[in-house]
């Protein structure tokens, strides 16, 4: 299965959602995980009062992370983990190694 990552450094989960401009794509299956891709996009966060919620961009997001069946942030706010569920992408706050912590999530999902 595919799960996105978002990462500063492509080891641990250590990247907010919002402000990722790239997701690490593993494919985790019999006690591994692999990094299969990398796709980049446009920061969900832009700071700007007035649009705080970017739908757009929340949809351009989830149009990049097509085929991945959950996304693991560091950090990750209630309007995207709602909207992202609707898209249906599972996503998870996890914070760690990206291997071991992927692995081990992959036992639940």
């Amino acid at each position: 299965m595919l799960i996105a990552v978002a990462s500063k450094d492509g080891r641990e989960i250590n990247q907010h959602f919002g402000h990722a401009e790239r997701f690490l794509i593993y494919d985790v299956e019999q006690g591994s995980a692999r990094l299969v891709d990398e796709r980049k996009v446009e920061r969900y966060c832009s700071f700007d009062p007035e649009h705080p919620l970017r739908m757009h961009l929340l949809k351009s997001i989830a149009t990049a992370l097509s085929g991945c069946r959950a996304v693991v942030t560091a950090q990750m706010g209630e309007h995207p983990k709602s909207e992202l569920e609707q898209m249906g992408i599972e996503p998870f706050v996890a914070s760690g190694p990206i291997r071991t912590t992927l692995v081990e999530l992959a036992k639940i999902l």
